[in-house]
């Protein structure tokens, strides 16, 4: 009789170990964050405007995007092709041993940049998106969330933004926070 006690007391964990987690059994979204390039320095040579680096202030805010994405699941780094939003995601794309990817920042880059996100971002995995003030904003509409702020003044820069892509396909949406020293 014992043994039987014991066999009905064990019945109960054992069909609890063949039931999925709940979590598990949920499809995982894409993430994607998306900064604007860190503080610019001055302008070395003014016949390549692309290759203005960035500031002392801009390099320590380059590593505090590192630091701010240290645990997210980050596989894949895009930037404009200007040496200020390579430079802001260099000390991630390092730390994580990936290439950053080049896009074009207009209205059919943005799209096409979108596409390839969805497409080849696992899912629960994220990527980066480094951009200017005047494109980021945009390219979290290009990923079909809506714009979380107005607009991003000149003088912005620690605007971390974070867009949910669903596996179901439902729609994407985008939360700000703030990440680095507060200059203003």
């Amino acid at each position: 009789m014992p043994f039987l006690i014991r066999l009905l007391c064990l019945l109960p964990l054992l069909g609890a170990a063949t039931l999925p987690a709940p979590d598990a059994a949920k499809p995982k979204a894409v993430t994607v964050y998306l900064v604007r390039h860190a503080e610019k320095g001055p302008l070395t040579d003014p016949q390549k405007p692309t290759e203005q680096p960035l500031s002392a202030a801009g390099e320590q805010r380059a590593q505090a995007l590192r630091d701010a994405l240290r645990k997210e699941p980050i596989v894949a780094v895009y930037c404009t092709d200007t040496k200020r939003t390579r430079d802001t995601a260099a000390p991630l794309a390092s730390a994580r041993k990936l290439n950053p990817e080049s896009y074009v920042a207009d209205a059919p880059g943005l799209a096409a940049l979108a596409t390839r996100i969805r497409q080849v971002t696992p899912a629960g995995k994220a990527a980066l998106v480094v951009g200017h003030s005047n494109t980021v904003l945009e390219t979290i509409e290009a990923l079909g969330a809506p714009r979380p702020v107005k607009a991003i003044g000149d003088d912005e820069f620690s605007y971390l933004f974070e867009v949910k892509l669903p596996a179901s396909g439902g729609p994407a949406t985008a939360t700000v926070r703030r990440y680095g020293a507060q200059l203003k």
